[in-house]
């Protein structure tokens, strides 16, 4: 086959390594890999055949800094990791004529990031999520918390629009700040909702939060690729033993009822190309219209499958032949390497 090349941006994201190595393996065909980053420490420098320095996702300049590279290096299709990057690709998708740009369309992408309207949707659709406040200052956090339980029951919060676990904290009134401070590693996500509105009241910084009940127990996800109207490929999987506030141990599992669910968010947010939404207990807490972490078999590339289906390659009744593929039970341990290199 035709060797094609793929810019992939953001290559400095955890996941970056596993994905450039599923694209290159992919059993068919030559796959020339362009990274891309705002930071030169990027991860994809090294592991890409060329490496390019960016504006970051939110900058005007973006779309056109990707563009003129994608140009310059004979790109065939453009895969991008960071939510951070999909408005800007999306809302210049015009400029891309002749290079497949996986991302949904602008309104999907921009009602999946903002988290209140995802919830607001999502309560539409008579589908399970938080019960939620959307706020500004902390005399709004402090009443938003004690409407929704506080302190009987811990509640949450995070910026309407975040990606990852950035800025999510639990407010939780029987936080040890001892035990915090002498034996837990930095960066814990528990404080009380007097600490928080304290530190929100003495700055000027009035970024919109969503307080939130706090979903509980096991968290899944469900990853595939979507054609705007429904699910083509994809499987739900476990989301195990966090650190740093990633997930590093998955398995894929069977299960309808996670696929029906995801369908329907799909149809609803006509989401494109590669999704992943994330549930904690029965609650839906989040929605991604980007690829995420993969659980990869020898036999079901689903990087790959996605690229090819952008170009043309594959059509989507052929995409739900190899969902008989799909192994539950089928497991990913990601881990920490490193890299060596003079500077």
């Amino acid at each position: 086959m035709k060797p094609i090349t793929v810019v992939v941006t953001a290559s400095g994201a955890p996941g970056t390594a596993a994905l450039l190595r599923s694209l290159r393996g992919n059993g068919e065909r030559e796959v020339r890999l362009v990274g891309t980053d705002m930071s030169d420490r990027s991860v994809g420098r090294h592991l890409c055949d060329a490496f390019h320095l960016v504006p970051e996702g939110s900058d005007p300049a973006f779309p056109d800094a990707v563009r003129e590279l994608a140009d310059r290096e004979g790109a065939d299709a453009i895969l991008p990791q960071s939510s951070f990057d999909l408005d800007g690709l999306a809302g210049a998708i015009e400029r891309f004529e002749g290079i497949a740009v996986l991302v949904s369309p602008l309104d999907a992408i921009r009602r999946s990031n903002d988290k209140a309207e995802t919830y607001a949707m999502l309560h539409r659709l008579d589908l399970p999520a938080p019960a939620f406040r959307r706020v500004q200052g902390a005399g709004e956090l402090e009443a938003a918390a004690r409407e929704l339980g506080y302190p009987e029951q811990p509640v949450c919060f995070k910026p309407v629009f975040s990606s990852g676990s950035r800025g999510f904290r639990i407010l939780d009134p029987t936080v040890d700040r001892a035990d915090q401070l002498l034996r837990e590693r930095p960066g814990s996500v528990s404080m009380r909702l007097e600490e928080a509105a304290e530190i929100l009241a003495s700055v000027s910084d009035r970024t919109e939060l969503l307080v939130m009940e706090l979903a509980q127990g096991p968290e899944r996800t469900i990853d595939g690729i979507a054609n705007g109207s429904e699910i083509v490929l994809g499987h739900p999987k476990t989301r195990e033993a966090m650190r740093a506030g990633l997930a590093m141990y998955f398995v894929t599992l069977a299960d309808d009822a996670l696929m029906e669910l995801s369908g329907k968010i799909v149809a609803e947010l006509r989401i494109e190309h590669f999704f992943n939404i994330q549930l904690v207990g029965e609650h839906v807490i989040e929605i991604n219209p980007r690829i995420s972490t993969i659980v990869y078999q020898e036999d079901l590339n689903i990087p790959y499958l996605g690229v090819k289906r952008a170009l043309g390659e594959i059509s989507d009744d052929e995409l739900r032949a190899l969902s008989a593929r799909i192994r539950p039970g089928q497991t990913a341990l990601r881990y920490f390497d490193q890299l060596e290199f003079d500077a």
